[in-house]
């Protein structure tokens, strides 16, 4: 997904990433930090602390229901799941305009394991690299969980239930249904990101109308988060989904459900 940077401290970030607007330029550290996680010092208290309120119910249902419904058998997935899905979010791939973007394998875990193991395993990635790799704020955790945690599991895992319905289970369809459902699973989680960025000016600001946290508006931050995830990242989330569903319809299929 993508990803805007690694813990800074608050007025560093913010000076830097003022330094680029007003000069029109980018260096190398800026760059770093116009990358789906969203770094420490882009959101603002009231952002962050709504989105942590409204990440941990999902995150208390989501092991609630792991403990009554994951099977034995599924628990080394879970865990493989989390590992692939802290992997393929590392390799963060530069594009034109300074950002990047990454896959998730969010909707893969939802398929495979159900939407909640999805949650749990994209979560624990996200805090792994939060705290171990300054990839993503402390602060901005519970935003980053439910953009790709919470919107890619329980969105990926709907829409492929919802093609794949009514088929069998080692048909063209699922992987087809496995494939549009990552697209458009990770490009909501890309929209999301950028709007969350995008409201900072709007509700965090000096007397003076000077932004307090991501200065980039609306207008900016959702298309720099949504088009390359449209255009490159959407197609290799899902072509990387449809592969591993495949693999799974050929040798064991149990994996993928009724």
């Amino acid at each position: 997904m993508l990803v805007v940077g690694g813990n800074r401290c608050l007025n560093h970030s913010r000076d830097r990433v003022q330094v680029f607007v007003l000069k029109g330029q980018e260096t190398d550290e800026s760059a770093k930090e116009k990358m789906m996680h969203i770094p420490d010092g882009y959101l603002g208290p009231t952002t962050y602390g709504t989105m942590y309120a409204i990440t941990m119910p999902f995150w208390a249902i989501a092991a609630h229901k792991l403990r009554k419904t994951l099977k034995t058998r599924q628990v080394p997935y879970l865990s493989l799941g989390a590992a692939f899905s802290f992997v393929i979010m590392m390799f963060n791939v530069p594009i034109v305009g300074g950002t990047t973007g990454h896959a998730t394998g969010a909707t893969l875990i939802a398929i495979l394991l159900g939407p909640w193991a999805a949650m749990i395993a994209v979560s624990v990635a996200l805090i792994i690299q939060a705290l171990l790799f300054g990839d993503g704020g402390i602060t901005a955790l519970g935003a980053n969980c439910f953009n790709m945690g919470v919107i890619g599991g329980l969105a990926g895992y709907g829409i492929y239930r919802l093609i794949a319905a009514g088929s069998d289970i080692k048909s063209a369809r699922r992987w087809i249904a496995a494939a549009v459902a990552a697209y458009i699973s990770l490009n909501l989680s890309a929209l999301v990101t950028g709007i969350e960025i995008g409201i900072q000016p709007l509700l965090e600001k000096t007397q003076a109308g000077q932004p307090l946290y991501s200065p980039f508006p609306l207008s900016v931050a959702v298309p720099a988060m949504v088009v390359e995830h449209l255009v490159v990242f959407g197609f290799a989330e899902a072509l990387v989904t449809a592969l591993v569903v495949k693999y799974f319809q050929k040798s064991d299929s149990s994996m993928l459900g009724a």
